[in-house]
């Protein structure tokens, strides 16, 4: 049998984040192979071990172009995730994009649209769907009976960002930046459409991001959602409850528990730790190879950016509802 050769890998974005994606696909991808990557400032190389002969561009159309970059992963801050996006589908190249898939529902549409068309694969990072806690919770979908109300609850540190860091998210913050994930859920849990969303922020984008932030949203099937995303100084929380006819399940990501309380019993479960990211990866890169749908799609991450938009609306307005699909 004639072994396959290693899927050429070129990285877009290679800050904070995506020294994570560089990291995994160097050490944990053994069917694949950081050719190239792009970054700001390309003398600095990538310091990790085994990229002494990764080629570092400055320009994504170079990277891109290289003919030894079979597929393109893009983690930079959203805001040039449109024009990144563009340049592969033009080049034929199968493309990754971390969350969110872009910072508007209007350069979200077109990616997917062009995508599409021109019949590339095209797959949005939402990485939590591949956490344990959530995928368990999931899996016992069917314990609560009737899906009647969901409450996801983020609330994630304050990072030490420069002050132009809200600009590479379209001036948008904490909804956009971590909420997405809670967004993206809604549907992923539920298998339900968002019909409405009704919303309040502490400040209002562009003037300033938001950093506390409470939506609530009704799906086509009636379940009545509830999302607090929030920047705290400390003490991360990572909650979901989901209440149903017969029963409720709660789970805790960030510390791997999950709780089942029915009419006459209770369950409760410890699950082992995840690598969201490198599920991710794996999950991308296995439907490149074998050519099957991806995961994740552009639609998935388009529908919760335009989920997102909904809210700004909301929040612009007072918190007025907002129905969905907006224009």
């Amino acid at each position: 049998m004639t072994k396959k050769n290693p899927i050429g890998i070129g990285l877009v974005g290679v800050g904070r984040h995506g020294i994570r994606y560089a990291r995994h696909i160097l050490q944990d991808l053994p069917t694949a192979s950081l050719r190239a990557v792009c970054r700001q400032h390309p003398e600095q190389g990538l310091d990790l071990p085994g990229a002494e002969s990764i080629k570092v561009y400055g320009e994504a159309r170079s990277l891109i172009a290289d003919p030894s970059v079979d597929v393109v992963i893009i983690v930079t801050p959203p805001i040039f995730s449109r024009e990144i996006c563009r340049l592969a589908i033009q080049a034929r190249k199968p493309v990754l994009i971390e969350k969110p898939l872009a910072t508007s529902a209007t350069d979200a549409r077109a990616m997917v649209a062009a995508a599409r068309q021109a019949g590339v694969p095209l797959m949005t990072g939402q990485t939590l769907r591949f956490d344990s806690t959530i995928q368990e919770m999931k899996k016992r979908r069917h314990f609560i009976g009737h899906s009647q109300r969901l409450l996801l609850t983020s609330h994630i540190e304050t990072k030490g960002t420069g002050p132009d860091h809200a600009d590479g998210y379209g001036k948008r913050g904490a909804l956009l930046e971590v909420g997405v994930h809670m967004l993206d859920l809604v549907g992923f849990m539920t298998g339900e459409e968002v019909r409405e969303v009704r919303c309040t922020m502490d400040y209002l984008p562009p003037a300033s991001p938001e950093t506390v932030v409470t939506a609530h949203l009704t799906t086509q099937g009636g379940t009545l959602c509830t999302i607090d995303v929030a920047r705290v100084t400390e003490g991360r929380v990572g909650q979901a409850e989901w209440i149903g006819s017969q029963g409720r399940l709660q789970a805790d990501w960030a510390h791997r528990r999950l709780r089942w309380t029915g009419c006459a019993d209770i369950e409760e479960w410890e699950l082992p730790p995840s690598q969201t990211v490198l599920a991710t990866l794996t999950a991308f890169l296995h439907a490149v190879e074998h050519r099957t749908p991806m995961p994740i799609t552009g639609e998935d991450g388009c529908r919760a950016v335009e989920i997102a938009e909904a809210c700004y609306r909301s929040a612009q307005a007072g918190g007025v509802p907002v129905t969905l699909p907006a224009s």
